[in-house]
């Protein structure tokens, strides 16, 4: 009957707290109903809610069968008056609740159980496929017994016996690395940690390993990318293009002027719009191309300073966080160079959270936190990564092993059959590392004696004398302290719910010794108003607020609304004077950095068991480990650490005795190590550009500009009146050159000049392509097809009404090159063309069979003028490429095996040997309905350690598979890396709709043009599952780089277009 009243007492509070604080999307039965439905309504509201507070509780920690008796009893009860109705009313809605929470846990069952079905299944298939080339003694190494090859003596010895470690030898390499870490507001000094939940720990910690790793021999340049935010809500500081960090750590004689450290800021996104990480996701691509246009230029500078001339590429691109993970892939794969990943907190178990609270349905969670989309970018990352940085063991464990790409046990199988030189068929798996943070303790001075301490404590809290100076957040936590000299209990984190704040202080609250004994201290982040703060956040502080005024906690509490990142040492200290304890009770903590800091000023800890605190005290052995969920744990622990003292000395002794390990000179090293072990790659380009014949070759734009550049110095310069004056007695190669220059600039008679002068200097035969003298590049890539796939007729009409456009503007027209991208295979392509009457040798590049191939037409043929692709970027996209185990397991996974009673078999797809080439399976699709989704065979696929990139196209009659890295928009990227010509330049022409692919097409730094009407229907109904992410989470809804256009627009239209389109881009 206890349990009934406080379920009554509830009901009454969330009565009296109103019932028109939150509105239902449905009328409902009464008022108070609606604010009871809508309290559990997963958007999070600016203010704080009483009535969803206490209906949480209710929902959250009451068994359904206490609910049911007091809705038995109100009714039983019930009279007349309004009040005792609404209370019935209220009672019968929060039991539905409770039962829909069990419906959802029930479906999360089934959800987990179908996954882990999925995952014995394709962990099934790789053991059969792997088996068939070993010798009987080998079988022995399957899946099933992974497990034994990884004792803890033998997983050190395999880690780093074979792994030369770094050190000063390095001295002479000259590398350059790049970091990209995307949400918040990211700047070396004043760092605002705590001002949002995007402004967190991952701010600091990757302006830090920057930094450290600038420090270390043998790195010359470090770029940290991050999004640049030119807004009135935010300092001015956030919208400068760059920021130095610090110096390199090479010698001064050796230092050029791009060595060291520096905050690279990329525009993407809306300019003026600070955007929260979940939202910036449809301009990723967008970052992209900005990041890849500076790392371009970089590299060349680079290579003039310490390169001898050759570009220095990036020797790592590591992405931090889904969002730049996504980023990072897709750089590494335009640049052909290694990736890197940290995941920090990671989506997948985020949604298992949440789904095990049953507050929330998947879809609910997805409409908030694009949930699904972070999900994706992760699982992509794991794709690419050839290393994963973790900070703890059961970060891999419990957190990595949740995801399609990576699998524990496959990952070990296919080490092994690595070492020992076993073809795995394809199959990948990134290899895992544990590095903890590192930490800078240049600045940390811990003194063995307390009595410093205790005088300034003095000088505070007694009247008598002057007082000393002492650090001002000193004043601010003690006055909140009626004895200010008793041990602190500190914590320091967000008020986020996950921080588990609430049940310390109940702890706190409720333990008497530890209440006499000790202060508790909470640094909650900065804030001004509670109002202001997001829902989840300000919930948090109403409840401590509430809980110490619950069990009178005034004058032993403190909690101070601001304070600045060069604060926290000094709160440590404060700490440690007082013979305090540092806590982390966190429900799970990636790893705990805070712990760290702790541990350097002297403190022992009282940590979470839940996550990376458990490897920190392994390592410093300082402190205790607690449930999270044990409130009474938590008092005797820290009453424990507080009262004895002996205790309290040996795990600070511990502590400061350890702590090296995690120092970021140790860190960085660990992570140069690892990094060194993996493949590197970076562009080797077998037909080289000598840098003589690009002189040679200069392209009439460029001469132009030379001799505008000597008119110039002519106009200036008053003693010379003419060319022929301005070389006398001067350099005689120099006035050659002058000369021609000036011949190829002379032209034909003005009826004749205009496109055909064009017309030669594009027929003029080169060894290069042409795009070398592009400064514009037109890309057709619209998805015409008909109902058998076949190109329809109008799309030569489109085409050809694009290029009279285009040549309607002489001038730019002899800068500007046309490209064409299709899924058809070059064969296909050129027959098409011809029946249009269209030369192949109108287009400066083809990018054919959904980007898994490039030509350039004129220029890379054989002797009978057949065109052959570019081995540059065959050898490009080549990473991670099975062709093998790709091509027996999709016929596995898509047709389904005979039946031996009726001996027929179910195929959806077949193969077509005509239209595939080295780096692309084409299939033709016979039955859509039994065609499996994308988002589906790319599940599959990757449980499978299979990675590539596999599209449906040709309005879904063709399904075809292309290496990871592949695809019609990187494509457009490596023709930048290539060629240097600019993706800004370029100008991408799409329908409406299109092949699986089409998407990526969309956005990014180039501008795209939207033929209404010209693709009639496209294959995207196979592209996603029923709780996948959206086109919204890929495409910006508003982006002044996309314009639209009538597919039967003229010439002249469609040249107004490109016009209007080209300035966007100013």
């Amino acid at each position: 009957m206890a349990g009934n009243e406080w379920i009554n007492g509830y009901l009454e509070a969330i009565l009296d707290s109103g019932a028109s604080a939150i509105e239902e999307n449905k009328p409902p039965p009464s008022p108070v109903a609606s604010s009871v439905a809508a309290a559990v309504s997963v958007r999070e509201r600016v203010h704080f809610n009483p009535t969803k507070y206490f209906v949480e509780e209710v929902v959250t920690g009451v068994d359904e069968s206490d609910l049911h008796r007091t809705w038995i009893k109100v009714v039983a009860t019930r009279n007349t008056r309004e009040r005792s109705s609404r209370l019935e009313n209220m009672c019968w809605r929060i039991w539905h609740l409770a039962r829909k929470k069990k419906q959802l846990e029930w479906e999360d069952t089934q959800r987990l159980a179908q996954r882990r079905w999925e995952r014995e299944q394709g962990r099934k298939d790789v053991t059969e496929d792997m088996s068939e080339d070993l010798s009987e003694g080998e079988k022995g190494d399957g899946l099933g017994e992974a497990i034994a090859l990884d004792s803890p003596r033998k997983k050190f010895q395999r880690n780093f016996s074979n792994l030369e470690v770094w050190s000063d030898s390095n001295n002479e390499k000259k590398l350059y690395i790049v970091l990209i870490s995307l949400h918040g507001l990211v700047r070396g000094e004043n760092m605002e940690l705590g001002r949002d939940s995007d402004t967190g720990g991952q701010i600091k910690y990757v302006v830090e390993v920057a930094r450290a790793l600038a420090k270390m021999p043998g790195v010359y340049r470090v770029d940290l990318f991050t999004r640049q935010v030119s807004s009135p809500e935010v300092d001015w500081s956030y919208g400068e293009p760059t920021e130095m960090l610090s110096t390199s750590a090479d010698d001064d004689s050796d230092l050029g002027e791009s060595s060291g450290a520096y905050i690279v800021r990329i525009p993407f996104g809306p300019r003026d719009k600070y955007l929260r990480k979940e939202l910036l996701w449809p301009h990723i691509q967008e970052f992209v191309d900005g990041a890849l246009a500076h790392i371009l230029n970089m590299s060349k500078a680079l290579g003039e300073q310490i390169g001898g001339g050759q570009p220095v590429w990036p020797y790592v691109i590591h992405g931090h966080y889904a969002d730049a993970g996504d980023s990072a892939a897709l750089l590494s794969g335009a640049l052909n160079v290694p990736m890197v990943l940290t995941g920090h907190s990671l989506g997948r178990n985020k949604l298992e959270q949440l789904l095990k609270q049953g507050r929330q349905s998947k879809e609910d969670i997805n409409s908030t936190y694009r949930i699904t989309r972070r999900i994706e970018a992760e699982e992509l990352s794991l794709d690419a990564a050839e290393l994963v940085i973790t900070s703890t063991k059961q970060e891999i464990e419990e957190q990595w092993g949740l995801y399609d790409g990576f699998d524990v046990k496959l990952e070990k199988v296919l080490r092994a059959r690595g070492r020992r030189g076993v073809n795995c068929h394809g199959r990948f798996m990134p290899r895992m590392a544990v590095i903890p943070p590192g930490m800078d303790f240049s600045n940390v001075v811990v003194q063995e004696d307390a009595a410093d301490g205790d005088s300034d404590l003095a000088a505070l809290t007694n009247n008598e004398g002057s007082p000393k100076a002492v650090p001002t957040i000193w004043s601010e936590v003690m006055r909140f302290l009626t004895n200010p000299h008793k041990p602190m209990i500190l914590a320091l984190s967000r008020p986020d719910p996950k921080k588990n704040i609430t049940t310390l202080v109940k702890a706190f609250g409720e333990c008497r010794p530890l209440r006499e004994l000790a202060n508790l201290t909470l640094i909650m982040g900065n804030r001004d108003d509670i109002d202001e703060m997001s829902g989840g956040n300000s919930n948090v502080l109403i409840t401590v607020l509430k809980l110490v005024d619950k069990y009178d906690l005034y004058g032993q509490v403190a909690f101070p609304k601001h304070h600045k990142q060069s604060d926290v040492p000094e709160i440590y200290r404060l700490a440690g004077k007082t013979k305090g304890v540092f806590i982390n009770p966190a429900f799970i903590e990636p790893f705990g950095l805070t712990l760290i800091e702790a541990a350097a000023h002297g403190l022992p800890m009282v940590a979470t068991k839940n996550g990376g605190p458990v490897d920190i005290h392994r390592a410093l052995n300082n402190g205790l480990l607690v449930d999270p969920h044990d409130q009474q744990a938590i008092a005797d622990a820290l009453l424990k650490l507080v009262s004895e003292k002996n205790l309290w000395h040996e795990c600070r002794r511990n502590g400061l005795k350890n702590i090296h390990l995690f120092s970021w000179p140790e860190h960085c090293r660990t992570y140069l190590t690892r990094v060194a072990a993996c493949r590197m790659r970076h562009p080797q380009w077998k037909t080289d550009t000598p840098a003589d014949e690009l002189a040679v070759e200069e392209s009439l734009n460029d001469s132009l500009k030379d001799v505008l550049d000597m008119s110039l110095r002519l106009s200036v310069d008053g003693e010379k009146t003419s060319l022929n004056e301005s070389f006398d007695g001067e350099n005689p190669e120099l006035q050659d050159q002058v000369k021609r220059v000036l011949s190829r600039m002379k032209r034909p008679e003005p009826g004749e000049q205009d496109l055909d002068a064009d017309k030669k200097i594009t027929e003029m035969p080169s060894k290069y392509p042409m795009l070398r003298r592009r400064r514009k590049l037109i890309i057709v890539a619209l998805d015409c097809y008909d109902s058998k796939g076949e190109p329809e007729k109008k799309m030569i009409r489109v085409i050809q009404d694009i290029v009279k456009a285009v040549k309607s503007d002489p001038p730019s027209a002899r800068l500007s090159g046309f490209a064409l991208s299709t899924a058809m295979p070059m064969w296909e392509l050129v027959g098409f063309l011809k029946v249009g009457n269209i030369k192949v040798n109108d287009f400066d590049a083809l990018i054919c069979s959904s980007g898994s191939e490039v030509y350039y037409p004129g220029t890379y043929t054989e002797e009978d003028g057949k065109l052959f692709p570019d081995p540059d970027y065959a050898s490009h996209i080549e990473y991670r490429w099975g062709s093998d185990g790709l091509k027996r397991t999709i016929w596995k996974l898509m047709n389904t095996p005979e039946d031996s009673k009726t001996g027929h078999s179910s195929r959806a797809i077949e193969e077509d040997v005509k239209s595939s080439n080295s780096h692309c399976l084409s299939y033709l699709v016979k039955d859509m309905s039994k065609a499996k989704k994308v988002d589906d065979m790319r599940q599959k696929l990757r449980m499978r350690g299979l990675r590539c990139h596999l599209m449906y196209c040709r309005n879904s009659t063709r399904m075809q598979v292309v290496p990871l890295l592949a695809s019609r928009s990187q494509a457009l990227r490596y023709l930048f890396v290539r060629w240097r010509l600019n993706v800004a330049n370029m100008y991408v022409i799409l329908g409406e709709t299109g092949d699986t692919d089409y998407e990526e097409l969309i956005s990014g730094t180039h501008k795209t043009v939207i033929m209404k009407g010209v693709v009639e229907k496209g294959s995207e109904e196979l592209l996603r599952t029923t709780g996948s992410y959206l086109r919204d989470d890929i495409v910006p809804g508003d982006s002044p780089l996309i314009a639209y256009i009538n597919g039967g627009a003229t010439a002249e239209e469609i040249a107004n277009t490109l016009r209007q389109v080209s300035k966007a881009g100013m």
